[in-house]
């Protein structure tokens, strides 16, 4: 299958061929449950996935194969002339067409107010779900980024879960479940999304963003696994600014041990207050030292093509087990800051061990 298969629908998810695959089961087999819980890293097509999936269950041309007999117990009307052949939206219809633009009715959004979903949020959606659908055949709830529920919004959405409203699919997604409660997890089918691959974010880059095949390379490198990642660092707007920072990153750390220490705190409180691009920038801090111990040994494999002369020329001046301790070191503020720690002091942690000779 090629990275783009089409510009509509399941295929139009880039790499995640397992989740579309159980998702196309599920409608074809007629067993959609009215739970289902999107698991991955942001923007691997979690949230798309579910607005088609939306599509698919509501589309006037197509529509899913039949419903489960969970959810067709609760649908008023719903007949054998409901059971399509096909689960494929059309994308043209007024539900895909409402749905696309998001303005359907029954087909709601839910995401975090500031850092949090809060139970004000909750409540309000039991009030709507309290109501039937207006013009749907399915009712589809999608709670974005659930990970971040506080826990009186959580124990709301239990008693939601417990009780399911007539003819509402409700879909979570999450970056990790070790945030949600474990009755809540229990209540809902697991979908898995996984990281796309580098030869995947490749390919998009090249193909579709006229990205050159060095550039596509870093930028899919610093993107993670993650496609709205990558297409942001690509655009007309971003790519020169990435290019840049990218040099400027590497040119901070290599400079480091001659710094002063208040220069060194200077360049923590920078990384500090751009939070919107830390991972990235984490990100190019750890294949840039992975690059000078790879030359060591197999210099035709680093990432950073275009700089290879200066990797060879940095690499030969440091020792293997200090560029091992370096990498688990920006590893380690990676994972500090996944959990939440005190993001300044990460930072200023990690800033004076790049620092080390």
């Amino acid at each position: 299958m090629s990275v783009y298969e089409s510009t509509f629908g399941f295929k139009s998810i880039l790499g995640q061929e397992q989740p579309i695959r159980l998702l196309t089961a599920l409608l074809q087999n007629g067993t959609i449950p009215h739970a289902l819980l999107f698991i991955g890293i942001e923007g691997v097509g979690k949230r798309t996935a579910a607005m088609v999936l939306a599509m698919a269950c509501n589309c006037m041309a197509t529509g899913p194969k039949h419903l489960s007999e969970e959810v067709k117990s609760r649908s008023d009307g719903y007949t054998a002339s409901d059971q399509l052949k096909t689960i494929s939206p059309c994308g043209c219809c007024n539900s895909c067409r409402k749905i696309e633009s998001g303005n359907h009715p029954d087909i709601i959004l839910l995401k975090p107010s500031g850092p949090l979903i809060r139970i004000g949020q909750i409540r309000d959606l039991c009030g709507t779900l309290a109501m039937k659908p207006y013009e749907a055949r399915l009712r589809v709830v999608i709670i974005s980024d659930a990970q971040v529920m506080n826990p009186s919004a959580g124990n709301a959405l239990l008693k939601m879960l417990e009780e399911p409203p007539d003819r509402t699919i409700l879909i979570l997604t999450a970056l990790q479940t070790s945030d949600l409660l474990p009755t809540i997890l229990s209540r809902c089918q697991h979908i898995r999304f996984n990281p796309v691959s580098r030869k995947n974010l490749e390919s998009l880059l090249i193909q579709k963003h006229r990205a050159n095949p060095d550039e596509a390379k870093i930028i899919a490198i610093m993107a993670n696994g993650s496609v709205s990642k990558a297409v942001s660092m690509i655009n007309s707007i971003n790519r020169a600014n990435w290019i840049n920072r990218r040099i400027w990153l590497i040119n901070e750390v290599e400079a480091l041990p001659v710094r002063s220490i208040v220069s060194r705190m200077a360049f923590a409180e920078k990384l500090s207050k751009n939070k919107e691009v830390l991972t990235e920038s984490l990100e190019v801090i750890k294949f840039w030292l992975r690059d000078l111990l790879v030359c060591k040994y197999h210099p035709e494999k680093v990432i950073n093509r275009d700089l290879k002369d200066r990797i060879q020329r940095v690499s030969e001046k440091m020792e293997v087990a200090s560029l091992i301790s370096k990498i688990k070191d920006v590893e380690s503020a990676q994972k500090n800051i996944h959990a939440n720690t005190n993001l300044r002091l990460t930072l200023e942690v990690l800033i004076m061990r790049l620092a080390k000779a």
